[in-house]
């Protein structure tokens, strides 16, 4: 019985570039994004100009995670305490929490089969909450229709905030994922596109909406450093009434990152390949649904999962212990309590309680697997053969005693 020897969580090294930026960074000791010398463009403020080119905005603020973009840019459009924000149910739990921090009130949506944010759902629940909000999760880089969402959330008066972790580098219709909201969101932490640990940005074209994240991600009064800006005149209305809640990048991380943007679609590419591969070995497993992407949905595959529809929970905690087994790691958003990274909306307690069962029967057996490009063709096809041979034992083991009828006298 082949086992899968590889690790799920191994990253691929900074590149060379980073590594010496990096080192340069910490030979001179100047860390602090507003410690420069004369003439010196800080490596935070070169990032911040070069991701917004990468993704066609105007203004771009660097931050200290994806969690404190998402909080900075409920704060910048000006989310009060006791307001309902709207989120998808499925996501995880730094989008809620995030929406917790800044004392707003997670209002959840329903999920649909293709683990995208359900649009009859939203309506009744923009309706019902009266949230002026949406702060969008592309959970596990799954694209929604974007042109209908933004033209219901136009009809809505609904302000859109992406959650873009899981979907840097992506695209629908050819705007890059980000890009269709008021503010796009973005992560840096190890298991996302670009790696630096933790890290994130985030992106608008609104000059008031991006001075309002920098007064708040701590620039003090020196945000005429920042180059990917408004000017200093859209702060004059605002740096006395804006608090500064400090959540800036280093200089140190951005050093690190600014390599790695020009690496964004080759990674794609790659994600991408592996993805494919995984579709083809599971494709046509008995008791398994797979996920279909849209033919409009430029994805990035640095994760996998596929459905498990009826199956009841003994089943799917078994297949997870018979891939784990073999070394194949499977999170399953059914699971009664919260493992690692993985938990669902009924475990988040500081959030109202929801009745949502289209997402309780969809979560119930959704399985999750990262798909990190350390891994090889041939590793993703090792992978499908152990998941398909787990799902058959998985059907035995769980499958009832056979009823004996006693023979007639």
């Amino acid at each position: 019985m082949e086992r899968f020897t590889g690790s799920f969580t191994q990253q691929e090294p900074i590149p060379e570039a980073g590594i010496d930026a990096a080192l340069a960074v910490l030979r001179h000791g100047r860390l602090h994004r507003y410690n420069t010398v004369a003439g010196e463009a800080a490596e935070t403020a070169l990032l911040e100009e070069e991701f917004a080119a990468y993704v066609g905005a105007r203004y771009c603020v660097a931050l200290a995670s994806g969690g404190a973009a998402m909080a900075c840019a409920l704060r910048a459009c000006q989310v009060k305490p006791g307001d309902p924000v709207l989120s998808n149910a499925f996501t995880l739990a730094p989008v809620p929490g995030a929406i917790a921090s800044v004392g707003a009130r997670p209002v959840f949506v329903e999920v649909t089969e293709d683990l995208t944010i359900d649009l009859a759902h939203l309506e009744a629940a923009a309706k019902a909450s009266g949230a002026t909000v949406l702060l969008l999760s592309h959970m596990r880089g799954h694209v929604c229709d974007m042109v209908a969402l933004m033209a219901l959330c136009d009809r809505l008066d609904l302000r859109v905030i992406e959650d873009c972790a899981h979907t840097m580098g992506a695209a629908w219709k050819g705007v890059p994922s980000g890009r269709h909201g008021v503010i796009g969101c973005y992560s840096t932490q190890t298991y996302k596109h670009m790696n630096s640990g933790e890290g994130g940005f985030l992106v608008t074209d609104d000059a008031g909406l991006a001075a309002r994240a920098i007064l708040l991600s701590g620039s003090y009064m020196l945000y005429a450093r920042h180059r990917a800006a408004p000017g200093p005149e859209v702060f004059e209305a605002l740096k006395l009434d804006v608090p500064n809640v400090s959540s800036r990048m280093d200089n140190l991380r951005a050093a690190i990152l600014r390599p790695q943007i020009a690496m964004l679609d080759d990674r794609r590419a790659r994600w991408r390949a592996l993805y494919q591969g995984m579709e083809q070995g599971l494709a046509g497993v008995a008791g398994v649904r797979l996920i279909p992407r849209p033919q409009h949905e430029d994805y990035v595959g640095s994760s996998f999962q596929f459905l498990l529809p009826g199956w009841p929970p003994g089943r799917v905690a078994a297949l997870v212990a018979a891939a784990a087994e073999r070394g194949v790691e499977l999170k399953w958003f059914g699971a009664a309590d919260p493992a690692g990274f993985t938990s669902r909306y009924a475990h988040w307690r500081y959030a109202a309680t929801e009745a949502l069962p289209q997402t309780d029967r969809i979560l119930s057996g959704l399985i999750d697997m990262r798909l990190p490009l350390t891994f090889r063709p041939e590793d993703v096809a090792q992978i499908a053969r152990i998941i398909a041979e787990a799902v058959a034992q998985a059907g035995r083991d769980a499958a009832p005693a056979p009823v004996v009828v006693p023979a007639a006298d």
